[in-house]
C-alpha cells in the first residue's frame, strides 16, 4: 500500500492510524470507496470514516438482511451497532458508533 497521488497516501496513513489491526482486505475495501469521487470533497479522515462504517455495515454484519426482513434503515443501524462496534474495536479503532449517530454513510 504505498505510492499514489497525495490523497491517496494522506488516506493510506490516516487509515493505519484509525483502523491499525485492519485485516488487508478490509482495508483495500474501505481504501476503494474512500476514494471515490463521491467523497473526494471531504478530508481523508471523514471520508475514510465513512467507507469504513459502510463496508463494516455492510459487509461483517447482517444489515443488509435486517432490511430485506422489512426493518427501516434506522432499526436495522439500531441492531448491527453493538457488533460493529466489535469489529471496530478488533481492529484497534478507538472510535465508537453511538445509538443516536447520524452520520452520513453509503446505504
Amino acid at each position: 500500500m504505498t505510492g499514489g497521488t497525495k490523497r491517496q497516501k494522506d488516506m493510506r496513513k490516516a487509515l493505519r492510524v484509525l483502523l491499525p489491526r485492519v485485516p488487508f482486505s478490509d482495508a483495500e475495501a474501505i481504501l476503494e470507496v474512500a476514494l471515490a469521487g463521491h467523497l473526494r470533497h471531504l478530508p481523508p479522515g471523514i471520508a475514510l470514516w465513512q467507507a469504513t462504517t459502510s463496508h463494516v455495515r455492510h459487509a461483517l454484519t447482517d444489515y443488509d438482511t435486517l432490511l430485506d426482513e422489512g426493518y427501516d434503515r434506522d432499526a436495522a443501524r439500531f441492531f448491527v451497532l453493538d457488533e460493529m462496534n466489535d469489529v471496530l474495536s478488533s481492529w484497534g479503532c478507538a472510535k465508537r458508533l453511538e445509538a443516536d449517530d447520524t452520520s452520513p454513510t453509503e446505504d
